[in-house]
């Protein structure tokens, strides 16, 4: 039998936490005109051009028991397809191969997009039902991240969503003159090797691993 997780501060504060969507909304004071009159349900040519802007998008998706997951795709902008006001295709370049995101989509049918402009501080929010398409026509268009993907992500806008910029100001994320310097975090490899937990393997292993995985990204 596994053995019970140990308790933590989660579990803790979850005993009071707030219990319902009216005891959450009167916590906060009602959202600006603005703020709900922007939603729309298909891109504009503004939003469009965002889009064809955008070198990164997180991709959040969840299984069919409500695990979530949240992973990051990038390529050049304008890596990611508009297909139309209300379609949206993104190449699954060469990555680890879980396919935690896709099989997530293929369970659902859903996913929520956010995309990141580096050097602008507003992101766009798009949502809604989503599939996974292996179409030879769809990915011969695709290949900004290299060459043809073996599969896209399609995902068919409910929601389109601008946010607006305080996260990205408050983070610092383009002001290099704030960013902690890098003998103060630990590096990719340090990191990869505490998580593998493999009696043996090395730093060195991990970053020869990772100079080699960068090498033949296309592959």
């Amino acid at each position: 039998m596994t053995p019970p997780l140990a308790s933590s501060a989660f579990d803790s504060l979850r005993l009071d936490a707030v219990p319902d969507q009216e005891a959450l909304r009167r916590a906060y004071a009602l959202p600006s005109d603005a703020a709900v009159r922007k939603q729309m349900t298909e891109l504009t040519e503004q939003t469009r051009r965002l889009i064809g802007c955008s070198s990164l998008v997180l991709v959040a998706s969840t299984d069919a028991k409500g695990n979530c997951d949240v992973s990051p795709r990038g390529g050049p902008a304008g890596f990611v397809a508009v297909l139309d006001a209300r379609t949206v295709a993104i190449p699954d370049a060469t990555g680890n191969k879980r396919l935690d995101t896709l099989q997530n989509v293929v369970a659902t049918g859903r996913a929520g997009l956010l995309f990141v402009i580096p050097g602008r501080t507003t992101t766009l929010r798009v949502n809604g039902r989503a599939c996974v398409s292996t179409r030879p026509e769809l990915l011969s268009q695709m290949t900004a991240v290299g060459k043809p993907p073996a599969s896209a992500l399609v995902l068919g806008i409910e929601e389109v969503y601008p946010h607006c910029p305080k996260s990205l100001l408050r983070s610092g994320a383009w002001k290099p003159e704030q960013w902690l310097s890098a003998d103060s975090q630990p590096t990719s490899a340090e990191v990869t090797l505490a998580q593998l937990r493999m009696p043996g393997m090395t730093i060195a292993d991990v970053e020869q691993a990772e100079v080699d995985s960068l090498k033949y990204r296309y592959e």
